[in-house]
């Protein structure tokens, strides 16, 4: 017999908890029938075209992200719109999506922040933001790594470690300086550089980061920053999550990962121009 959509929704929920979302995020079934039965799951970074159609090429009962596709309120979903034309074509290919966002972000084990520490060699990994003290669900990780390493070092072993992107990494502070404790936050964690900082963290990696807050920790002299794709941040949470979810279901769905990179920056230009 089948699994339901319903039972892979359940396994879903009870790892990354609905209740964990923000209160502006768009979590959970985005649409499918929850009695329809679900064979093949596909998981990605983000709900677009491309990733829709690896979905529907492989067979894919369900597709499973981490970035929601109506994040914003909508009134319609015309098949000439952008996003109307995702939800057509998933109904059409007879495919459920169904999205895992900040509320994955914060699980208390395996969840984007769990993976992205793991993917970048850090232990005994605490929340950098706990939803409550002691608590092991919260916003990003900090860990130590087994020695420390200059700072050069590390974002070799991060770039290393993550999807090549066209930003590749970008590091604010002294290459020769070296770093154990680390600060992670997969996608924008801009806000957790004072958390890093007063958390001792030598360095945070993250995404998204602006020129003023990364100027700010330069002048108070920690932590260093790292600043990575937001795609490439959270792509390590996608085989965690697939596995995660055949285990589940005891292996009675097949899961897949999307290989397909859905980072908006396609190349990048090396400056040859003149030194300041």
């Amino acid at each position: 017999m089948a699994i339901t959509l319903g039972t892979v929704i359940s396994a879903l929920e009870a790892r990354y908890d609905p209740a964990l979302a923000e209160p502006w995020d768009a979590v959970g079934l985005v649409c499918g029938d929850r009695a329809a039965p679900v064979r093949r799951v596909l998981f990605a970074v983000d709900p677009v075209g491309v990733v829709v159609e690896e979905a529907l090429d492989g067979g894919a009962d369900l597709l499973v992200t981490h970035h929601p596709l109506l994040l914003t309120a909508v009134h319609g979903v015309p098949a000439d719109d952008p996003k109307g034309r995702i939800v057509h074509r998933l109904i059409r290919g007879g495919a459920a999506l169904f999205v895992a966002h900040t509320n994955a972000d914060r699980a208390p084990e395996g969840g984007v922040n769990d993976a992205l520490a793991a993917a970048v060699g850090l232990r005994d990994t605490v929340p950098l933001e706990p939803v409550a003290p002691g608590s092991r669900a919260g916003l990003g990780r900090i860990g130590r790594l087994d020695r420390a390493v200059p700072l050069a070092q590390f974002a070799a072993e991060v770039a290393a470690a993550l999807p090549v992107t066209a930003g590749a990494v970008r590091v604010a502070g002294d290459a020769g300086r070296r770093v154990q404790t680390v600060a992670v936050c997969g996608g924008s964690g801009g806000s957790l550089i004072g958390a890093a900082a007063a958390a001792g963290a030598d360095v945070l990696l993250t995404s998204d980061l602006r020129h003023h807050p990364a100027s700010e920790a330069a002048e108070r002299g920690a932590p260093a920053l790292l600043d990575v794709a937001h795609y490439a941040s959270e792509w390590p949470w996608l085989p965690v999550a697939a596995e995660a979810l055949a285990r589940d279901l005891r292996n009675d769905v097949e899961v897949a990962v999307s290989r397909r990179s859905t980072d908006p920056w396609t190349s990048s230009v090396p400056q040859a121009g003149r030194a300041l």
